[in-house]
């Protein structure tokens, strides 16, 4: 194989990026398994450990809630309203406000919520672990329980927030675009409402979320984590490749998610 593969200056190209692929993934695999380990431990959870995890979830979630949840509103809005006047041009009124709780609620804003958390949070947060990183001599270990575990926690945390908050939100954009501010359509909204959210769609939209918020929150850190290792001495930065592999798998979640609901 090593012969075949000096003789094959293209295959010897191809089989150093699956290798450089297949560690990756395995990086942030192994920082999951690491993170999952460090929450079930008692010593993760003394007093100054949460006090360091309650301060990183709120620098994290609080700056961008409002604005995400302002963002949110107007979205719903607009995109109510267009889809509420597209439809009734066509004679299809009666499956408007369903059709914008299936495209809004249940597939753009946990997306949204993710991208937006990454851009803000999450991203940032892996290229101040590619610093530290450079700049601490400590074990691999202490290194990720105390810099990366809290933000790993605050990540998913306000992924998880910011895409609840605004599905609510959203929801009650929807009603107001379509009844107005009154509860004349409530009876008909809420059993739509029970009719689009069945066990098995609940079921698949919180596990998206889930794993919507793991994603954005373990692949840019695990590319901080181990930026000094490709580059000798690591820039401030998480990595193209980290985004690239983030973008994939949310679109890999996403696909699985459209799947599940409507196959």
């Amino acid at each position: 194989m090593n012969s075949l593969v000096a003789r094959a200056p293209w295959l010897e190209r191809f089989w150093r990026a699956a290798q450089r692929w297949a560690i990756a993934w395995w990086r942030i695999m192994d920082l999951g398994a690491v993170v999952l380990v460090l929450l079930a431990s008692p010593s993760s959870w003394g007093r100054h450990a949460r006090a360091r995890m309650a301060l990183q979830i709120v620098r994290d979630t609080l700056p961008i809630l409002l604005g995400f949840t302002v963002l949110a509103a107007l979205i719903s809005l607009v995109l109510t309203r267009i889809v509420v006047v597209t439809a009734f041009s066509y004679g299809l009124s009666r499956y408007a406000l369903e059709m914008v709780v299936r495209v809004l609620v249940l597939e753009l804003i946990p997306l949204t919520a993710a991208l937006f958390v990454a851009m803000r949070t999450t991203i940032p947060s892996g290229a101040r672990v590619a610093e530290l990183r450079r700049l601490r001599r400590m074990p691999g270990t202490q290194f990720v329980r105390t810099e990366v575990l809290p933000r790993a926690v605050a990540g998913v945390y306000a992924s998880v927030t910011l895409a609840a908050l605004s599905c609510v939100v959203g929801l009650l954009m929807a009603y107001i675009g379509v009844y107005g501010a009154n509860l004349a359509g409530f009876a008909g909204y809420t059993r739509m409402f029970g009719q689009v959210f069945t066990p098995q769609i609940t079921l698949v939209f919180f596990l998206k979320t889930l794993f919507f918020s793991l994603a954005v929150a373990l692949i840019p850190l695990a590319g901080g984590l181990h930026a000094h290792e490709r580059h000798g001495s690591a820039p401030p930065s998480a990595g193209g490749g980290s985004l690239a592999r983030m973008f994939a798998v949310l679109l890999l979640i996403e696909t699985i998610s459209l799947m599940g609901n409507y196959y």
